[in-house]
């Protein structure tokens, strides 16, 4: 049964972030930066593995897709917080709603299957070496990555079409900085019981594979690790694992602790949140950059080439000056 004071609702209402008014200037600064070393760096990410060859692997064909992912996710929600801090308006269209709702599902979706196919990637360069570079050849690449891309955009498609379908009532008020599909599913009026049926089967079944995958990869390159434990074995293994062990950690690691450990559910999803969509992307690049010799190289090469062609252009300008000079 619907309630009698349900109406056409265009528009709702973004309540953002747990902050005082006066701490909104603080708070835009620094969500400002994370939001653009965010982009920078995995905009660095991407342009190092498209000009080095020697980062043209399965690996880092991977890795460039999540950072392109992790831009956009981020992309979906923060500009539009940050417009709300600034304008102190908190409306947003009920198209651009739904149409935030669905790209957020989606690069979500993407970055978790990215993930798995990674964690697959390295199971096979430590478990199966021999046959690797068989197996994980650029055509089996692409067609996982693009396996991914077509399963995320049909989840997201679901669940946003199982949304539209609702109604809801006056109430539009979203205590949320985006537009969650749970907080949506709230607001409605409509009996949404199928929505939270395919979200409990689909999408559970779904996530669960892909952890299954990371676990089970990392699982079996534990069990070949310690089958003939050796200190070079153990350094090879954590080069080649380590920076994606600490992606895929921070990434479920933070969400899961701020579910598990926060003592105030009304805040929770909110704080998990900003986790999976600020604070992790922002983290991504130094993680690879950081923990990995191949992307330090990549960058140095790349700093190199930058300060050779400013030498390069500088040079004509300062012969020109020494003649100038010597004619004086």
């Amino acid at each position: 049964m619907r309630p009698k004071n349900q109406s056409s609702v265009s528009e709702f209402l973004l309540l953002g972030l747990p902050i005082r008014p006066g701490e909104q200037g603080l708070f835009f600064t620094l969500f400002l930066g994370m939001y653009l070393t965010t982009v920078l760096g995995n905009l660095l990410i991407i342009l190092l593995i498209r000009l080095d060859s020697r980062l043209h692997t399965p690996m880092y064909f991977f890795l460039s897709h999540l950072a392109f992912s992790d831009i956009s996710l981020s992309s979906v929600t923060v500009p539009k917080m940050l417009m709300n801090m600034q304008t102190q308006q908190q409306s947003i269209s009920y198209v651009e709603c739904v149409s935030q709702l669905y790209f957020f599902i989606f690069f979500a979706t993407l970055d978790n299957f990215l993930l798995a196919v990674m964690a697959y990637d390295r199971y096979m360069a430590i478990c199966h070496p021999l046959h690797y570079t068989t197996i994980m050849r650029e055509g089996p690449c692409v067609l996982l990555v693009g396996a991914s891309w077509i399963i995320a955009c049909d989840h997201a498609l679901l669940h946003t079409l199982l949304l539209v379908r609702l109604s809801f009532c006056a109430n539009n008020m979203v205590t949320h900085f985006f537009c969650d599909l749970t907080v949506l599913l709230k607001l409605s009026c409509s009996d949404i019981s199928l929505n939270e049926l395919v979200i409990f089967t689909e999408g559970g079944m779904l996530y669960f594979l892909l952890l299954a995958i990371i676990l089970g990869s990392y699982i079996c390159i534990g069990t070949i690790i310690l089958k003939a434990p050796s200190t070079k074995r153990l350094l090879k293994a954590f080069s080649t694992c380590g920076s994606h062990l600490f992606v895929v950690s921070s990434y479920y690691g933070t969400s899961a602790g701020v579910y598990f450990l926060s003592s105030s559910w009304d805040s929770k999803d909110v704080i998990a949140s900003v986790m999976y969509t600020v604070v992790t992307p922002m983290l991504n690049p130094f993680i690879y950059s950081l923990r990995n010799r191949d992307i330090k190289q990549a960058l140095e090469m790349f700093v190199n080439r930058v300060n050779l062609f400013k030498w390069k252009s500088l040079n004509p300008l300062i012969a020109v000056r020494s003649t100038v000079r010597h004619m004086s």
